[in-house]
C-alpha cells in the first residue's frame, strides 16, 4: 500500500485527521504511508488550513493527465519536515494551528519583520486571519508590533528578546492564578478541604512562577 497513490478515501482521511489536530506523522501512519508522501499532498494542496479533499483528489487528477509535476509552493512556511514539525508542536503545546503558523513564518526572514499584507500573501489566508493570529502573538509576547511612519502600516517583528518576554508573561499570569487561589482558600477558609486544597495550589503556583521569572532574569543575557 505504501507505493500506491492516494484514493479519494485517502484524502478524506487526511482532511479528518487535519480537523482532529493529528500531526503528519500519525496521519501517515493511520493510512500506512511515509509521512512525507502526507506532508507532500498537504503542502501542495492548500495546506493544513486549506487542505480539500475532493479539490486535491481533482488537482492530482488534472496533474496526471497534463503528465506534469504539481507546481511549486510559493507561499507560507517550507513545506519540508522542519516547518511542519514545529507548527505541529506548537498545535500540541495548545497555540491554535493558524497562529503557529503564522509566528513559524515570522522566524523565517533574517531580520524576523514582516507586515500583515506579506503575511497574508505568503500564508494564502484572509487579512482577519492573520489579524487575530497576531494580535495572539503580541498579547503573549512572542511579536513586537511596529509602525511604519512611512507607509502608515503595521510591521510585526520577532527577535530573540521575544521569548524572554512571553516566558515573563506567562509566569505573571501563573502568578496571578496563583494569587486568585490563595484568595479563594481564604474565602472557604483555610481549615476547609476547599480551602486547603487551593491553598496548596497556590502555593505551588507562586513558587513555580517566581522561580521561572527569577530564571528568565538570570539567563536573560544569553539572547543578548
Amino acid at each position: 500500500m505504501p507505493g500506491e497513490r492516494l484514493t479519494q478515501q485517502d484524502r478524506q482521511r487526511i482532511a479528518a485527521g487535519l480537523t482532529d489536530g493529528l500531526s503528519y506523522a500519525e496521519i501517515a501512519r493511520r493510512l500506512d504511508r511515509p509521512t512525507s508522501t502526507i506532508s507532500r499532498e498537504i503542502g501542495r494542496n492548500g495546506g493544513p488550513s486549506d487542505y480539500q479533499p475532493q479539490r486535491a483528489h481533482r488537482a492530482t487528477a488534472q496533474r496526471a493527465r497534463r503528465g506534469t509535476p504539481a507546481p511549486p509552493r510559493t507561499a507560507g512556511p517550507p513545506s519540508g519536515a522542519t516547518g511542519d514539525e514545529i507548527i505541529e508542536m506548537a498545535v500540541r503545546a495548545g497555540l491554535p494551528r493558524m497562529t503557529a503558523r503564522v509566528h513559524v513564518d515570522l522566524l523565517l526572514p533574517e531580520d524576523g519583520r514582516r507586515t500583515a499584507a506579506e503575511l497574508t500573501r505568503r500564508l494564502e489566508v484572509s487579512p482577519a486571519s492573520v489579524s487575530v493570529a497576531v494580535n495572539y502573538l503580541v498579547q503573549h509576547g512572542y511579536v513586537r508590533r511596529e509602525r511604519d511612519p512611512q507607509r502608515r502600516r503595521d510591521v510585526y517583528v520577532i527577535d530573540d528578546e521575544a521569548w524572554y518576554h512571553s516566558v515573563v508573561i506567562s509566569a505573571r499570569q501563573t502568578l496571578e492564578a496563583a494569587r486568585a487561589a490563595m484568595a479563594s482558600a481564604q474565602t472557604y477558609g483555610p481549615d476547609s478541604p476547599v480551602g486547603q486544597r487551593q491553598a496548596r495550589s497556590g502555593a505551588f503556583l507562586e513558587q513555580v512562577s517566581l522561580d521561572t521569572l527569577e530564571s528568565a532574569d538570570r539567563w536573560r543575557d544569553l539572547l543578548a
